[in-house]
């Protein structure tokens, strides 16, 4: 049985992480506010991108570098798979559930014969990845440095996929990612990058300037935005996922505290109990 003053620095050490996980919960909670809104914000602006794309679909694209992101090489021999996850722990299930989602679909690939190649966005998802397929990650994208995510972290993700489509490096990308839906529900999602999938449409439309010009910066932008909009996904799924846990972190700590009490009054009054029957013990045999 531990001694009294054992149970006494566990109830105090215990007390101290309640603290701390009291203080993560409030930091989440205030911070979750600003990332629900910027991610429901940009939901509208990545959906009507992806409605004028629709407009392209089934005519016929003039040929050009960019204009692949749209029709695709016509083979889908090699995979690139994109993993964004977040930087930190401490939020439960939430990064290992995309980084589960990645893993069958990449396995699922290796089963086909196909090849694959990763890029990770996300010190998390790239530290489990590591573990499995940790030869097949080409790239990673560091964000731990970044105070507030923009548009401009997004862009320079798109130019480098984009860079290694113009050189031939594959076929098809896929972005793997958390939608946000709620603080309890996180779900893990993929979308197809490229070629951007552009269900046939029968809409007669006339483009001024062309079709070419117009692909040339709407594909770019259209591919930078999903992952704006997936990456603003990630970071509030992140950081209701890391609400969620340090709520139940406290919890289980103020359990802990209760049962370490209950557990030293016990010995203490054992102890008196010991003590006084010591003292009368005594008295008698005087």
């Amino acid at each position: 049985m531990a001694s009294l003053k054992d149970l006494r620095g566990r109830i105090s050490s215990v007390k101290a992480t309640r603290k701390i996980t009291k203080a993560m919960q409030m930091v989440a909670a205030a911070k979750l506010r600003r990332a629900q809104d910027q991610a429901e914000a940009a939901r509208p602006y990545a959906e009507q991108l992806g409605k004028i794309l629709e407009r392209f679909g089934g005519r016929t694209v003039p040929p050009s570098a960019i204009a692949k992101l749209m029709t695709g090489t016509g083979s889908d021999a090699t995979h690139l798979v994109v993993v964004a996850t977040g930087e930190r722990g401490l939020a439960g299930a939430f990064n290992t559930n995309i980084v589960r989602l990645a893993r069958d679909h990449l396995r699922r690939l290796q089963a086909e014969g196909k090849t694959i190649k990763i890029i990770t966005v996300g010190r998390k998802g790239a530290d489990q990845l590591r573990r499995d397929f940790g030869k097949l990650v080409i790239d990673h994208v560091d964000l731990r440095g970044v105070r507030q995510l923009g548009y401009a972290n997004a862009r320079d993700i798109a130019q480098l996929i984009i860079k290694r489509f113009e050189h031939g490096e594959f076929d098809v990308a896929t972005l793997f990612f958390s939608k946000f839906e709620n603080i309890i529900t996180q779900k893990p999602s993929a979308i197809q990058l490229i070629p951007v999938e552009a269900p046939p449409s029968d809409a007669m439309v006339e483009f001024e300037p062309d079709e070419a010009e117009i692909l040339e910066d709407l594909l770019p932008r259209n591919l930078a935005t999903k992952i704006y909009s997936a990456l603003l996904e990630n970071n509030a799924g992140f950081y209701a996922s890391q609400m969620t846990a340090m709520d139940n972190a406290t919890r289980n700590a103020g359990d802990m505290v209760d049962r370490y009490t209950l557990e030293y009054n016990r010995a203490r009054q054992a102890m008196i109990t010991r003590e006084l029957i010591e003292i009368i013990s005594g008295a008698e045999a005087v």
